[in-house]
């Protein structure tokens, strides 16, 4: 057992030990202890999104707070089976900083594990390309992370599919590939059938722009459905619509194995529930976290789901 395992396994036990009303109380409790302006940083985010609940100590609303304890209080088992199942010491590490900033508000460690080696999804260790590469980009907003795979593998692909469903940035992604034969763009959303959603616009910025499940003028398809051909490579950061997405990219992830790099921190629950749903797809896979946000509170934090290696 290394440092990362023994500090990972003695949280679990205290947090086990532990009613979910001392939980919320002793995450309060440190919260209220941080300074004045940490704190209003910290709103500053987290109120600006709907994902994680409003935390507001002026007015007495702990929510996000109040969803921490719940996620942490419902979830140890399957934390340690994810822990368990992470198939390297920096995924481990990763888990464990997640698990310490929400329950101690420990920034230090959420830093130590921020990835500054390789562009953001596309740690080269790990995710390998061919000529042979069909890459599928999904929540592509203006192209940044079409920038990055670009940049990181050139040339050694095939072909590039866009998802992206705000009309601007469609027309970003058109006007910047427009020379791009090889990259498609797909103004649609991708879900787990066929039907239309609503677009609720961000305040802060096109990029937390979320489809809801109401009847709208915004096309949804399945992976499965849209595309046929072998899908090497899929990246998904769709603001919380990830595990539909998934759902109806089924058989592509069951037949074909590709490589995921997955968004799952758009609740606290998609830590859980989206890895689990990819093993019940395909138990042909080993589970990877990297992590490329900040050391406030964690965002940004990729699943990457590789093919196993035959023995």
């Amino acid at each position: 057992m290394n440092k990362i395992d023994y500090e990972f396994y003695s949280l679990i036990k205290k947090l086990e030990l532990m009613s979910k009303e001392e939980i919320f109380l002793n995450i309060k409790n440190r919260y209220l202890a941080l300074n004045e302006e940490l704190r209003n940083n910290i709103e500053t985010f987290l109120n600006s999104f709907s994902f994680w609940g409003k935390l507001e100590y002026l007015n007495n609303d702990f929510t996000e707070i109040k969803n921490v304890t719940e996620f942490l209080n419902n979830n140890l088992t399957d934390l340690v089976i994810l822990y368990q199942n992470l198939k390297d010491y920096k995924s481990k590490k990763i888990l464990l900083a997640i698990l310490r900033n929400y329950y101690y508000y420990d920034f230090t460690m959420l830093h130590e594990v921020m990835d500054t080696c390789y562009k953001h999804y596309f740690d080269l260790d790990l995710v390998k390309t061919t000529k042979d590469t069909v890459y599928v980009d999904v929540g592509s907003y203006i192209g940044d992370s079409i920038d990055d795979f670009l940049d990181s593998y050139m040339e050694e692909y095939k072909k590039i599919y866009c998802y992206e469903v705000t009309d601007t940035s469609i027309a970003t992604l058109k006007d910047k590939f427009v020379f791009n034969k090889d990259i498609i763009i797909k103004p649609k959303a991708l879900y787990d059938k066929k039907t239309t959603l609503t677009l609720n616009t961000s305040n802060v910025d096109n990029s937390a722009n979320i489809v809801t499940e109401t009847a709208g003028n915004i096309e949804a398809v399945s992976l499965d459905l849209d595309i046929k051909e072998k899908i090497d490579i899929i990246k998904m950061d769709i603001e919380g619509a990830e595990e539909k997405a998934l759902e109806g990219a089924k058989e592509h992830i069951k037949n074909d194995s590709p490589t995921l790099l997955i968004s799952i921190y758009h609740g606290f629950e998609d830590l859980i529930k989206l890895p689990k749903l990819i093993k019940n797809i395909n138990k042909n896979y080993d589970f990877y976290l990297r992590y490329y946000g900040g050391n406030i509170f964690p965002t940004e934090i990729v699943l990457i789901a590789k093919k196993k290696k035959r023995n």
